[in-house]
């Protein structure tokens, strides 16, 4: 896989600070944050889920 080199990444990143401003970007950080975080919990709940099953079964 193909990581981006470092003026790509910061051709990005004047890109991103072009279409949402500078003052929302700690707001589209957090946002950002919030959203990886729900979804790594809904994958560990979706993982639980089977090994409840398995116990009731018995």
């Amino acid at each position: 896989m193909h990581f981006p080199l470092p003026w790509q990444l910061l051709l990005i990143l004047l890109v991103v600070i072009i279409i949402f401003g500078a003052p929302r970007l700690p707001q589209l950080g957090k946002s950002l944050g919030e959203g990886i975080r729900n979804f790594k919990k809904g994958l560990s709940e979706e993982e639980d889920k089977p090994k409840l099953d398995k116990k009731e079964e018995e």
